[in-house]
């Protein structure tokens, strides 16, 4: 599985965000001077965001983003998934793939699920504040 730089610059976002405190409101010209990102890119990241419920924007002068709970609550699986879509290493375990018609013969499938579920388990089990907090094991 290759997570691309959508998935990459969600995370740096969403860490971003976390860091500047609860209910800080960040505008994203700050964020893309932070991470030296694209404005651009950050406007297609946060609306994939916001419409995951993982970020609420607020218009205005003293407008950003905010975090919509508290960054405990929010894992990197969360991130990951608003992002890319699916953190599947197959595309037969991603759910708009339909039903593989080799399913009922594959030998591999099952190795496939076991890798998908240890993702998983991985992604949902690092939060955002445990990325905060442990910068190190951020990038």
């Amino acid at each position: 599985m290759m997570i691309s730089t959508k998935g990459r610059y969600a995370l740096r976002l969403m860490i971003d965000v976390a860091e500047q405190g609860d209910g800080a409101r960040v505008p994203l010209r700050e964020v893309a001077e932070r991470q030296s990102i694209s404005i651009k890119y950050l406007e297609q990241l946060a609306g994939s965001l916001v419409r995951a419920g993982l970020l609420k924007s607020t218009r205005g002068a003293r407008g950003g983003y905010v975090l919509t709970r508290p960054a405990a609550e929010m894992t990197a699986g969360d991130v990951l998934r608003a992002a890319e879509g699916s953190c599947a290493p197959v595309a037969c375990l991603e759910d708009d793939f339909g039903v593989c018609p080799r399913r009922g013969e594959c030998n591999t499938i099952s190795f496939w699920e076991g890798l998908d579920q240890t993702i998983e388990q991985y992604v949902d089990g690092v939060s955002l504040a445990d990325l905060v907090n442990k910068p190190d094991c951020a990038m």
